[in-house]
């Protein structure tokens, strides 16, 4: 029964692989071979593919899709015409800021392709460090939730309050870990493939050293361009990047216990260069074959950016209002276009820039789209407006040295309290009032509010784009060697 089992799924699966190729142009079939010949030399040989297993990340984009179903023609094509073929590990990191569409679009194509019960694949995904089978069906748990909004604040309240604000460096160490962890976990895998450009791979590690500094953990010692040393890098970094922001019995380790390996063995294939063809010829692959559906409403970020431009253009707006001196409107206004701008270039179809355009490019009133995005910030990350201008103004940080100013331009009330908000963020007994206010305005327990106080700002120098760290100051040094 076993045999006739295995003759029909193999079957199935060539007549999957028949359909793929035939949305393959004679560029995307030559491509498709080449790949075949690159992962065969790093797996030591045909002879050795069998053995060979290979990870690809799922964000449920354009990219992440397409470059999938090329790794799966491949595979499928090796088992057509070899004993065996190399092993396949597709796994998503769940974080609040993917869209619901994001995930409807990997489960699509996962169906498209025949990936589900197919002992040749794994499926998996990473909610609140613990790795599971991917569920479409599963929501993200409310304990990730509240640790993806704590630790961005944490990175976010890092920074110097007249610089532009990177909220969402928090996700390069979210996903510096995810490629660490499920690189490791159940005998690990050989090689991790992706489609990234050169250029994106080093926006990813220029945006992993900010966020790393920022953690106070300490910037990537990089001897290489590219992802060729990413695998060194993340271990250097260590398992926990967060582990500089709370105590030892404060972080969630990864999950399920006993299940990664403490050797890494993973390499890094690129196969950008086989990505042929511009994105409207690939779109009906996309489209008719995987199941994939634009939401002209959600942008396709790259880690590190976020998927909303209601959400961004907002926070854009506040940074020009409150720290630019300009007013609201221009701030969001420039960042709606400039997304516009981005698309194209990026060749993403006319006709999903034309329905972006339509929703967002043609805004006079904007008041109606900040309500929008408020209501949204707090929907998907638990942060009201209120928190966001406290990050704007970072001050808590360097000892409270910008907190004068922020009581000034946005809580002048609470001026007359400045005695009481310094002995509390040293630790020091104050009012349950002021404590309770301090958390409301920030996001934050006091307790993670001291441990900023202790924590200098990470400046970005304005002829490089190396971060360079403010000295702790001394109420951190002492706040420190208590915990040690």
């Amino acid at each position: 029964m076993s045999t006739i089992h295995d003759q029909a799924m193999n079957y199935v699966y060539q007549q999957v692989l028949q359909r793929l190729l035939s949305f393959f142009s004679r560029a995307e079939r030559t491509a498709l071979q080449l790949l075949i010949q690159r992962l065969a030399v790093a797996a030591g040989g045909m002879e050795r593919i069998g053995e060979f297993k290979v990870l690809a990340i799922q964000s449920g984009t354009r990219d992440s899709a397409y470059s999938l179903a090329l790794l799966r023609a491949a595979q499928l094509s090796i088992a057509g015409r070899a004993p065996a073929t190399f092993q396949l590990r597709v796994a998503a990191l769940r974080w609040s800021g993917m869209p619901a569409s994001a995930l409807h679009n990997i489960h699509r194509s996962f169906s498209a392709l025949f990936l589900y019960d197919d002992p040749r694949v794994e499926l998996l995904m990473a909610d609140h460090r613990e790795i599971l089978p991917f569920d479409l069906q599963v929501p993200m748990s409310e304990e990730g939730r509240d640790a993806g909004r704590i630790n961005l604040l944490m990175v976010g309240h890092r920074r110097d309050w007249s610089e532009t604000l990177q909220l969402w460096d928090e996700q390069y160490l979210a996903t510096a870990e995810f490629y660490g962890q499920v690189a490791r976990w159940n005998n690990g895998v050989d090689a991790l493939v992706t489609s990234d450009t050169l250029a994106s791979q080093e926006r990813f590690l220029d945006g992993l050293d900010r966020a790393a500094q920022k953690a106070g953990i300490g910037g990537l010692q990089r001897h290489a361009v590219g992802f060729d040393e990413l695998f060194s890098l993340l271990d250097n970094l260590g398992g926990d990047c967060y582990r500089e922001f709370y105590l030892e019995s404060e972080r969630t380790p990864w999950r399920p216990f006993g299940h990664f390996e403490a050797c890494r063995r993973t390499s890094y294939v690129g196969i950008h260069d086989m990505v042929v063809g511009k994105m409207d010829e690939r779109w009906p692959l996309l489209s008719e074959f995987l199941g994939y559906q634009a939401d002209e409403l959600m942008l396709e970020p790259s880690v590190g950016e976020c998927p909303d431009p209601m959400i961004a253009a907002y926070l854009n707006g506040l940074q020009t209002s409150h720290v630019n001196g300009r007013t609201y409107a221009a701030g969001a206004s420039e960042y709606l276009h400039g997304c516009l701008a981005t698309m194209r270039q990026k060749q993403v179809p006319e006709q999903i820039c034309e329905r972006f355009l339509a929703t967002f490019g043609t805004l006079t009133d904007f008041t109606e789209q900040r309500s929008h995005a408020v209501s949204a910030l707090q929907k998907n990350f638990g942060l009201s407006e209120s928190q966001m201008v406290c990050v704007l103004f970072a001050p808590f940080i360097d000892g409270g040295a910008g907190l004068e100013r922020f009581l000034r331009t946005c809580h002048p009330g609470m001026l007359v309290a400045m005695p009481d908000l310094h002995r509390a963020m040293q630790g020091l007994h104050a009012p349950e009032q002021v404590q309770q206010w301090m958390t409301d305005v920030s996001g934050l327990p006091v307790r993670l509010i001291a441990r900023l106080y202790a924590m200098g700002p990470i400046r970005m120098d304005q002829q490089t784009t190396t971060p360079v760290a403010a000295p702790d100051t001394q109420a951190g040094r002492a706040d420190r060697s208590a915990e040690g």
